[in-house]
Parts: structure tokens; C-alpha cells; sequence
């Protein structure tokens, strides 16, 4: 299993995050930065004891920070039949900044069915957006 984890502090305007194959998305300032997480799953044959990394983010205000499964960007569709990728979604969250979150969910939302088509979703879509 890929996860990614965070645990918000306000009192200090920090994020700690951690993942598993799944990064975290930092926008500021009309760019992103990738924070990684390590890259080894959950379970499965993973060593029993494998060590994740805690990330400590500090934030300013009208960031935006987001972590998601892989649903969205795997999604097959588009006028070729091919995966979103993550270059586009990175793209998608750069054009929809100036937006609050409750437009950016209702605008993925339609860029993902409208991309999707026809194909059948492949996996499940989970995106986690907080703006500060």
C-alpha cells in the first residue's frame, strides 16, 4: 500500500509529512515544490522494520499543500486513451490557485470526468487540499 501522511500544526505553521511512495505537493507563490516521501510501500514485503522519513514543512500564508492516491493521475482517458499523468495535475493545482477550495474540488472534479470519458475509472481518487 502507498500512503502519505501529515500532521498540521497551526501554532507553528508547520506540516510534518511522511510517505510511501506518495509525495506531497507544496504550491507557493505559483510553484510547486515535490516533497517525497521514501520509497517503499506498506506491508506486503516490505521489511518488518522499515523506517519512514518525517518531513518538517514550515509554511507561509497562501500556501497550499495536497496529497493524494495515485486515482487521479492514473486515470486513463483524454482524446488518446492515456493516463493524466502527473505533470498535468501539477499543471491543473498551478491554474486553479487563485480559486478557493471548494472551486479547485468542483473544477477537478470536472477536469477528471471530463478526461475520464467514456473509460471506466481504474482506481480510487483522493486528493487532501489545505490552503493557509
Amino acid at each position: 500500500m502507498d500512503m502519505a501522511l501529515i500532521c498540521f500544526d497551526k501554532e507553528f505553521k508547520t506540516v510534518e509529512f511522511a510517505g510511501a511512495n506518495n509525495p506531497l505537493f507544496l504550491v507557493r507563490e505559483n510553484a510547486i515544490t515535490v516533497i517525497t516521501g521514501d520509497r517503499q510501500p506498506i506491508g506486503g514485503r516490505t521489511d518488518i522494520n522499515a523506517k519512514y522519513t518525517n518531513q518538517t514543512i514550515d509554511l507561509q500564508k497562501n500556501d497550499s499543500i495536497y496529497i493524494f492516491s495515485d486515482g487521479y493521475v492514473d486515470q486513463f482517458g483524454g482524446p488518446k486513451g492515456k493516463k493524466f499523468k502527473q505533470k498535468q495535475f501539477r499543471n491543473l493545482l498551478l491554474s486553479i490557485q487563485d480559486k478557493t477550495m471548494k472551486e479547485q474540488k468542483e473544477i477537478m472534479l470536472k477536469r477528471i470526468e471530463d478526461w475520464k470519458g467514456t473509460e471506466e475509472q481504474v482506481d480510487d481518487i483522493l486528493i487532501l487540499g489545505i490552503k493557509i
